[in-house]
């Protein structure tokens, strides 16, 4: 089969447009654009960058943590009412298919949807940094045994249901767009019975650029995460000392230029090698701190903290700690404000990936399966690590929190992890494998991100071509670059809420255009139903005529026995 270019010409078979051809240039163009400017700008004028973001920082929080804090908490009631109401049925592709993959591969890939580079960076940080001073602020009171279990329920809170709702939500809207609908993969198409034919026109173009630049801003996020801490485990074996941002420039080159490798190699099977070695050197580390730490208290603590966390999960997700003060704000910056723009600004990324492993499942199996089994996972990733980190610091020889020149509690966030590993016996190996691990998350996660927004970016083809997959691997090192060089850890994490923004009000939308073709689709359903069963009504009430005599089989009246025959 040939292919035909923009122009109507004719291509030789087997061959590929020429390489303009291959995008969307109304979206490619501008999101493009955006991110060459954003980091050259900012390699040119880190200090103004990073001042800037300094300034912006406190009025972006103080003004719109209550707007986060409000939608991703509608979301996870969205979901949750979704998968329960009678649109539960509807298919994810045509009614008669059955599902792409077995549910053990599907849950196997949300599985590998649900790790990365985060849960390693946050898994033992996260519990010790709340549990240092965060949990007990109404109480004043802090390194108890409450604080502890507090740092854990709000680590679950972080972690939990609210983060897999967001996905729920892109994921649905773009899994019913594309195999319901048979559109392309493009996340303008799941606004379209919102939005209607002006999705093909500035405004789809505009939500697809915002989607873009979101995504590539929170793999961004994450690998600058990743670094610091790659930085921080090299420190800890002794191969750097005093990582800065040198390390990181070094670093980020390196591990981006392997990504880039792997997306011009183009080797499917070496990607799929290296996704399953990642979760199964996750599952050895995993089993590894739970056999060798406080096993039976990590148990324990695992059901003590999902019971806490479910009732508190209300409370929880509405706390917008208002009368704490400026205290209080700076602290959603830090955290949930952070996480809930993080996770948005992951959306599309990981919904894309999971409405594509999606295809055949109905609305209830999907929501069921992306809400609970990812959130599992991560309930016993941080019971595991941030419990065990909790107990040394409690029960044990402690050494996890120490002070800074104040007398304030303080936490290597970065290190968190070998301080660990350090004190659990064979803890150096398990450091060098922690360290490759955040290496192939970053790797595995660059090549994939860069495929999404490659091709949101080609106008939605499945198979986009490997020279911009390389640009867009390429800008995602060069953000990461330039947001640590802005001012590192803090950058990144007000660079992921200011992304979210616009792209929070594209969800927003889906969630309008997910109620109007799951209630349209319903109805034509209902229709139809009682269509058929009025049919079969009649057919039923026809054939007893027929039975009884009073109708004719060819639908004419019958004639009573007794009726006598009328004379001509």
């Amino acid at each position: 089969m040939t292919e035909t270019s923009g122009t109507g010409a004719v291509a030789p078979p087997g061959s590929r447009p020429p390489w303009h051809r291959t995008i969307a240039p109304r979206v490619f163009w501008p999101a493009a654009v955006i991110i060459v400017g954003f980091v050259l700008f900012t390699v040119a004028f880190p200090t103004l960058v990073g001042d800037t973001i300094s300034a912006v920082q406190e009025a972006v929080i103080g003004t719109f943590s209550w707007y986060y804090m409000l939608i991703v908490s509608g979301f996870v009631l969205f979901a949750i009412w979704v998968g329960l109401s009678h649109y539960g049925d509807i298919k994810l592709g045509p009614d008669e298919e059955e599902p792409e993959f077995g549910l053990r591969s599907w849950f196997s890939m949300l599985f590998a949807a649900g790790m990365g580079i985060g849960l390693v960076f946050w898994g033992v940080a996260e519990p010790l940094n709340h549990f240092a001073g965060i949990p007990n602020r109404a109480t004043g009171i802090t390194q108890d045994e409450q604080g502890a279990q507090d740092s854990i329920v709000q680590t679950f809170l972080h972690w939990g249901l609210h983060p897999w709702a967001v996905y729920v939500v892109v994921g649905l809207a773009l899994a019913y767009a594309i195999h319901r609908k048979k559109r392309p993969v493009s996340i303008r198409y799941a606004l379209e019975s919102l939005l209607g034919r002006r999705i093909r026109g500035w405004i789809g173009d505009l939500i697809d650029i915002a989607a873009i630049v979101g995504t590539l801003f929170g793999v961004a996020t994450s690998l600058g995460l990743g670094v610091i801490q790659v930085a921080a485990g090299l420190d800890f074996l002794n191969v750097v000392s005093d990582p800065g941002n040198l390390t990181y420039v070094v670093l980020i080159g390196a591990i981006t230029s392997l990504a880039v490798v792997s997306v011009i190699t183009g080797l499917k099977r070496g990607i799929r090698w290296l996704s399953n070695f990642n979760i199964s050197l996750a599952g050895v580390l995993l089993l590894f701190v739970l056999i060798l730490g406080p096993t039976l208290f990590i148990f324990r603590d695992l059901v003590q903290s999902i019971g806490d966390y479910f009732q508190n999960l209300l409370r929880m997700s509405f706390n917008t700690t208002a009368y704490e003060g400026e205290s209080g704000t700076e602290w959603q910056g830090w955290w949930t404000t952070f996480y809930w723009g993080w996770w948005i600004s992951w959306a599309p990324f990981v919904g894309v990936f999971i409405a594509r492993i999606s295809r055949g499942r109905t609305v209830r199996e999907f929501v069921a399966g992306v809400l609970l089994v990812p959130t599992a996972i991560t309930f016993l990733w941080f019971t595991v690590f941030g419990g065990t980190a909790l107990y040394r610091q409690l029960f044990g020889e402690g050494g996890l929190i120490g002070t800074d020149e104040t007398g304030a509690n303080t936490v290597d966030t970065e290190g968190a992890l070998f301080g660990l590993l350090e004190g659990l016996p064979g803890g150096t190996i398990m450091a060098v494998g922690a360290v490759i691990l955040i290496v192939l998350f970053f790797v595995t996660s660059s090549d994939s991100g860069s495929l999404v927004v490659d091709m949101l970016a080609s106008g939605g083809d499945p198979n986009p071509p490997t020279w911009s997959r390389v640009f867009w691997g390429v800008m995602e090192g060069a953000v990461a670059i330039a947001l640590l060089l802005a001012g590192g850890l803090s950058a990144l994490q007000l660079a992921a809420i200011l992304i979210a923004l616009p792209f929070s009000v594209v969800m927003l939308g889906m969630c309008v255009s997910i109620w109007r073709d799951f209630r349209a689709e319903r109805r034509t359903m209902l229709r139809v139903q009682r269509r058929l069963q009025r049919q079969e009504i009649t057919e039923h009430v026809t054939h007893s005529l027929i039975d009884e005599g009073l109708v004719e089989p060819n639908g004419s009246a019958g004639r009573a026995k007794d009726q006598v025959p009328e004379q001509s």
